[in-house]
């Protein structure tokens, strides 16, 4: 029972690696292709902008990969609830990551201006939805998910798409958009030569940062006159059980009842302003890279406030509350996370290892010049 409970927690926390480590590196990709077209005044200055993340977009992709991964085996039941339920959502998802890589591609294969401003605004597209999906699936988990379960456990969404475009998930989705694009403006403007592109990724990314802190504020207080989830009967934590065996009630304020209990938790929203106020300075004063490790701190800290807000739910029922999905009852069996715990040791340090090893790689400043006289760049 004791090591069921520890596994449990364990990937809860694993999850939150996987988000924040989602937001951080393929928020940065999908930043600079939002900005494409606004730091990018020129074809010379937008080829730029792609070479300087040429190098990794594809391989950033990967925690995408592992985030997927990891709900499927880790949390079945919320990976059949969610992606059956939302598969709208994950359509469209889907769609612009599809576009994504052509745009890559096939963007400087012609020289015809009409040819590359279409994929232009397809990376443009392909940037700025994925990461409002993003936060808006993050805020949709606060205000609670329509879908209940019949005896077998078979789920039943009873919400329609356009209702998942709430305030409250738009704002989240904004909070996360902001975050991304300050990534992507950090990065150019470590990677970009001293000129007109690099002030236009310094100003944009400090514009940005301040976005997220005023949205983030809001998104606090917002979040502290939400009904919130409190589970007040359920099995033992450490032992196998199923959503139809608790009782959940909704509660004003309940989303800060882990604060109240532990006044500790409130040093990981705290990590998310620090990140922000001083990623706020290191970009003004053009450190890119301290900035860039602040923007992560920041996606930790905001991952990680909204993780800590909602433990242990995952994906709360607004239709039945009592069915929601938490980390005690739709996790695989004990065997399973300590095999994935396992797999885990092995290759999370080999994905931090080549990570690590391709930025230090393809570190320094990508030249206008150079990228005219290379057939292999974007």
């Amino acid at each position: 029972m004791e090591t069921y409970f520890f596994f449990k927690v364990l990937w809860w926390l694993l999850l939150g690696v996987l988000l924040i480590g989602l937001g951080t590196m393929v928020g940065m990709d999908m930043g600079v292709g939002a900005l494409l077209r606004v730091v990018g005044r020129t074809d010379t200055e937008r080829r730029v902008a792609l070479n300087a993340i040429g190098p990794h977009w594809d391989g950033n992709q990967v925690w995408f990969i592992l985030g997927g991964g990891a709900i499927f085996a880790a949390f079945p039941l919320i990976y059949a609830t969610a992606f059956s339920g939302l598969y709208i959502v994950m359509l469209v998802l889907l769609w612009t990551m599809i576009v994504r890589p052509l745009g890559f591609e096939y963007r400087s294969k012609l020289s015809s201006a009409m040819w590359r401003n279409v994929w232009d605004w397809s990376l443009v597209v392909s940037g700025v939805v994925p990461m409002v999906v993003y936060g808006a699936a993050i805020g949709n988990m606060m205000l609670g998910v329509p879908f209940h379960f019949a005896w077998d456990l078979t789920s039943y969404y009873t919400g329609s798409f356009l209702a998942l475009l709430n305030p409250f998930a738009v704002m989240c989705g904004l909070l996360s958009l902001s975050l991304s694009i300050y990534m992507g403006g950090v990065m150019l403007t470590g990677r970009s030569e001293a000129g007109p592109m690099q002030k236009r990724a310094r100003a944009a990314a400090s514009v940005a940062i301040l976005v997220a802190i005023v949205l983030f504020s809001i998104g606090g207080i917002w979040a502290s006159h939400l009904p919130g989830f409190r589970l007040m009967h359920s099995p033992a934590p450490g032992i196998a059980q199923t959503p139809l065996q608790q009782t959940v009630e909704l509660g004003n304020g309940a989303w800060f009842d882990n604060y109240r209990a532990l006044p500790a938790l409130w040093i990981v929203p705290a990590l998310g302003y620090i990140g922000m106020l001083v990623g706020f300075l290191m970009i003004r004063a053009g450190r890119s890279t301290i900035a860039w490790w602040c923007g992560a701190l920041a996606w930790l800290g905001v991952i990680g406030t909204a993780g800590v807000s909602l433990f242990p739910f995952l994906m709360p029922s607004s239709s039945d509350p009592s069915q929601s999905l938490t980390i005690w009852n739709s996790m695989s069996s004990r065997n399973t996370l300590i095999w994935m715990t396992g797999w885990t040791c092995v290759f999370m340090p080999a994905i931090i290892a080549y990570t690590s090893w391709a930025f230090h790689l393809m570190r320094g400043a990508v030249k206008a010049d150079r990228i005219a006289s290379d057939p292999h760049a974007y």
